[in-house]
């Protein structure tokens, strides 16, 4: 196969570039998807905003506008205009701090919802207790108003706060639903406590709804807390990620050290790492040797050799010696800094597919309101004696259990479960729709160098005695060649003595160098230089050739004008490529090669992993058009690549993927980013976001039926064939059981896509 040469087409499937300034505000009052529906209207409708996207889960409004027609403040203020609370981030917040502040609101008010809880269950078992006729008389209808208030008062007093507040600013939200079911009921039954003469000459026995009233409120709290701890669970791995840096540091000055917080380090001062201790921050070691456990970003359970010049990860664990480290990057600056903002950018994005769910949450309340009241007269006009009660309790029943929770929970909470996840797995996902795009791919195209090869050539064949060797390494010493290095790295590797004496060093360009070392005459280079010599192979040119047949740069090695041996170069295959290029494959998806290396060598790796469709010899624009020709025949594509002529590429495609160890081009213009240098990793993001998007799907359809059956059932659908009726309390728990029911559906991605590891494999 040859670089494709048709132009790319004009529209681009891969994510569009972006334009504008961003910010996140925290946005607070947000209790169901018509909260969050309503504040991302308002922020959209904001002259200069080109997008805006609120996530109910996390409590954040992400917002990319034009900085010449919009400011932060405005976007703030039409927040608050609609009912809600917001606040931009502080200049001086690091992410640490702005997480714990977030978890210290987050535990004052799961106790207040405790209390609230607790309240409510005590008053229920207490207006329950009617139902059983011997305990009637010990529980009359005055003492069941009296309990009931608390609930209504306090328990329950934030619905009807937030359900006003939304009718003030012309919206209606679940608290209005809340409110207006809980309302009418504890209406009614008011007026049977105070008023029961009358009922009785109606010939209605005057039995209260407290219990409704008290349970409604009871069970909506459960299911907002159970709601609350799914949404803590949900970014659990996120926010351990987030502890993994030490809140102290030894900063060394004087030769010795002095404790001090992490935040206030900063880049060129130096820190004194203790055996044991973790790493404060990104940098590089200038004292000592160690081990390191770099598993919390690597996987790789064994430690890593680091020495002087070796660059050093904050959070990472010092297994061995004391290390002093030149500090270079700090806070949201290192790799965990940027981990984490990576993933809560991605939890704040939405798939394409929550559209459908935003558009319909937007008019669901009003709609079920026009249900509630058309029960109502339904019931009132038709139903059996005495029709006004049974009116309102139909109507309220319906109030009560179309609340949209669950539709509001489906995709923000499998969003955030599967980039986390994504996270411990080893992969940094930019948003949530790129989970969308990469459920479709088919095609994964890989770039060789760097990729699927190691990335660092090294002396693979050495057909030559080691005198000879360690002549030509201490030649290549003086060299500045690409291939010099692995040559010295071989020798040095054999532990031979490499000579300090090396005169008359020339360079050929395209051909080697020659020179004097220890007194004899040497050279190293290709058949050029062979031949620029008038030096024969001979028998060498056939070991030169296996060389070269199997992917290797062939250079000849030449002492006192006789071809003394040939040396094999190349950058050898990653460990895991071949396992990854056949799991892709099992999967259904197809694998290309694409490289700017030479058609010989790109024929040679591909088949030591395994794939047969090879795209030699194409520059960074070749590149970008093989993606374009692939998507233009109906593939979606995923490009993996790590150097800066990968980014055309990489931006092009469906999904962009980059190695962790690339540049910091290819990382900034990919979609996903793998932390470590394996090819399984593309495997396990495929198959996470194919479950994320199943997930998603399953989440949409058990909210959406859920509404569809049970609001006709509140509604007393069923009651005219076989009688059966749900009361409001009923109701209620069915409304929380569905809302708990979508987020453990989405909490089961957590324990998912990992894939299953044989005994001593990489990661």
């Amino acid at each position: 196969m040859t670089a494709g040469t048709s132009p790319p087409p004009s529209s681009a499937t891969g994510p569009e570039a972006e334009t504008g300034a961003r910010v996140t505000l925290a946005v607070t009052g947000m209790t169901c998807a018509a909260c969050s529906a309503r504040v991302q209207r308002v922020l959209g409708r904001l002259p200069g905003v080109q997008d805006a996207s609120v996530n109910l889960m996390t409590g954040e409004a992400a917002v990319r506008f034009d900085p010449l027609v919009a400011a932060p403040d405005q976007l703030v203020a039409a927040v608050v205009s609609a009912g809600y609370g917001a606040e931009l981030p502080r200049p001086d917040d690091g992410a640490e701090r702005m997480w714990d502040e977030a978890d210290a609101a987050h535990e004052a008010a799961m106790r207040q919802l405790r209390g609230q809880l607790a309240v409510s269950l005590a008053a229920g078992i207490v207006v329950m207790l009617p139902m059983v006729p011997a305990l009637e008389p010990l529980v009359p209808s005055w003492l069941q108003l009296l309990v009931t208030l608390p609930v209504l008062g306090w328990a329950g007093r934030d619905f009807f706060t937030r359900g006003v507040a939304a009718a003030r600013h012309g919206g209606a939200d679940m608290n209005t639903l809340v409110a207006l079911g809980t309302g009418s009921a504890f209406l009614l039954s008011l007026a049977m406590t105070l008023a029961p003469a009358r009922f009785h000459a109606a010939g209605v026995h005057p039995h209260p709804y407290y219990d409704s009233v008290v349970w409604i409120i009871a069970l909506v709290l459960l299911g907002r807390r159970l709601e609350e701890r799914a949404k803590r669970s949900a970014t659990g791995a996120l926010r351990r990620l987030m502890h993994l840096r030490p809140d102290t540091a030894l900063l060394w000055e004087g030769g010795a050290g002095r404790e001090v917080p992490a935040t206030s380090l900063r880049p060129g001062q130096a820190v004194l790492v203790k055996p044991g201790a973790a790493v404060p921050a990104d940098g590089v070691i200038v004292e000592g040797r160690s081990a390191l456990d770099e598993s919390m970003l690597t996987g790789e359970p064994l430690p890593v050799e680091r020495g002087p010049g070796d660059a050093v990860t904050g959070a990472t664990i010092n297994r061995g010696a004391a290390l002093v480290v030149r500090v270079v990057r700090v806070g949201a600056d290192t790799l965990l800094g940027r981990v984490v903002r990576l993933v809560r950018d991605a939890q704040a994005t939405r798939p394409s597919v929550q559209r459908l769910a935003d558009r319909i949450a937007a008019v669901f309340v009003p709609v079920v309101l026009g249900l509630a009241v058309l029960t109502f007269a339904l019931w009132a006009a038709l139903g059996p004696e005495p029709r006004w009660l049974q009116a309102a309790i139909s109507a309220v029943t319906v109030l009560v259990i179309a609340c949209p929770c669950a539709m509001g929970l489906a995709v923000p909470t499998a969003v955030m479960v599967s980039t986390g996840r994504a996270a411990q797995l080893g992969l940094l996902v930019r948003g949530g729709d790129v989970l969308e795009r990469g459920a479709r791919i088919d095609t994964v195209v890989l770039d060789k160098t760097g990729t699927v090869t190691e990335g660092r050539p090294q002396l693979v064949h050495a057909a030559l005695a080691d005198d000879a060797l360690a002549l030509v390494a201490a030649l290549e010493r003086r060299s500045e060649h690409p291939l010099a290095a692995p040559i010295v790295a071989g020798a040095e590797a054999r532990g031979l003595a490499l000579s300090a004496d090396v005169r008359d060093v020339a360079v050929r360009p395209g051909e080697g160098a020659t020179g004097t070392v220890a007194g004899r005459a040497v050279a190293v280079g290709n058949a050029a230089l062979l031949a620029h010599l008038g030096v024969d192979a001979g028998a060498h040119a056939t070991t030169a050739a296996r060389h070269a047949e199997s992917g290797a740069t062939a250079v000849y090695v030449m002492v006192d004008g006789a071809v003394a041996g040939v040396l094999g170069i190349s950058d050898p295959v990653r460990p895991t490529s071949a396992a990854a290029v056949a799991a892709l494959r099992a999967r259904g998806v197809d694998v290309v090669l694409l490289t700017g290396d030479t058609e010989a060598t790109a024929r040679a790796v591909a088949g030591q992993v395994g794939i047969g469709t090879v795209c030699a010899g194409v520059k960074p624009e070749g590149k970008l058009a093989e993606v374009a020709r692939l998507q233009a025949t109906g593939r979606h594509v995923a490009m993996v690549g790590d150097g800066i002529n990968d980014a055309p590429a990489l931006a092009r495609a469906d999904v962009g993927i980059a190695m962790g160890s690339g540049t910091d081009v290819a990382m900034e213009t990919a979609a996903i980013t793998l932390l470590r240098p394996d090819l399984g990793l593309v495997g396990d993001a495929l198959a996470l976001m194919r479950r994320t998007m199943r997930t998603i799907r399953q989440n949409l359809f058990w909210a959406f039926a859920y509404n569809v059956v049970c609001i006709p059932v509140a509604a007393g659908a069923l009651y005219p064939l076989w009688g059966v009726r749900l009361t409001p309390m009923l109701a209620a728990a069915a409304m929380a059981v569905s809302s708990v029911t979508v987020v453990g559906n989405s909490l089961r991605l957590r324990g998912r896509g990992a894939r299953r590891r044989e005994p001593g494999a990489r990661g």
